[in-house]
């Protein structure tokens, strides 16, 4: 973000702000990040965006990607890299060495999640805090390696069979949410075909390379809608809640009591 200076910072500041599911994730992350402590290990960490978050409350923060994806991502290229590489089936580390395992929109990509909840739980310490993501709706992405959705039950479910214990769930906005997110992405990725300005700025970078090329001209039109969709959602999230719909879940789990 240093080409264009302000502008550039102002532009991905609006991107992020009209990008429902991201800025709800966001606020979740900035709300959790307070509750790491110790060591702490970031499973599917691409260029580590929430490094920087994270920081002030861990002693180290180690960052982890699956060596047979990550290197087709657009991540890859960036000066930001995983400390480490896995073989996708077992996190090369020993019983119960993190206090924090963090875990953000990973699970949907791979297609043994149980076992890699399981791997997380293996390596946190008793009384450490899984912090884990995981979509509930959302477009096709970083395709062909996107096998699932989930609800809290399911989580709850895995973490269960894992040896964890929930101790929260959190919603990632509601009804409102969703539609307006799915309304914004065809927008922006179907009618301004703009994935190729997102990743220009640092957004979208565990995707491959854009397949279309942007209808740019399209932006006086799609930008100032995608502004007014992303702010009717907000409201309407408050005024006319339905919170069996949401686009993401972020759950607190916990090393059950031996």
């Amino acid at each position: 973000m240093t080409s264009l200076g302000p502008l550039r910072r102002v532009a991905r500041l609006t991107a992020d702000w009209v990008d429902l599911q991201y800025s709800h994730l966001l606020a979740q992350i900035a709300t959790a990040a307070p509750r790491a402590s110790g060591r702490l290990l970031d499973v599917g960490c691409g260029d580590k965006p929430y490094e920087a978050t994270f920081r002030p409350f861990v002693t180290e923060y180690i960052g982890i990607e699956h060596e047979g994806v990550f290197p087709n991502t657009n991540a890859s290229s960036g000066e930001r890299r995983p400390d480490l590489y896995y073989d996708g089936r077992r996190l090369p580390f020993e019983d119960a060495s993190f206090d924090t395992v963090l875990s953000i929109q990973v699970i949907e990509h791979t297609p043994r999640p149980q076992a890699l909840i399981s791997e997380m739980a293996r390596v946190l310490r008793p009384g450490g805090l899984l912090i884990l993501s995981a979509p509930f709706s959302g477009r096709l992405h970083e395709e062909p390696y996107d096998f699932f959705r989930y609800t809290p039950h399911g989580l709850r479910s895995m973490c269960d069979e894992a040896g964890l214990e929930v101790t929260e769930v959190h919603g990632q906005g509601n009804i409102w949410s969703v539609i307006g997110h799915k309304l914004n992405s065809y927008l922006a990725l179907k009618v301004a075909a703009a994935q190729g300005l997102a990743v220009q700025l640092g957004k979208h970078t565990h995707e491959g390379a854009p397949a279309a090329r942007g209808r740019l001209w399209t932006m006086p039109l799609v930008g100032p809608a995608m502004i007014v969709v992303a702010a009717a959602a907000r409201v309407l999230d408050r005024v006319a809640a339905d919170d069996t719909e949401a686009l993401s879940y972020m759950i607190f789990a916990r090393p059950r009591a031996r």
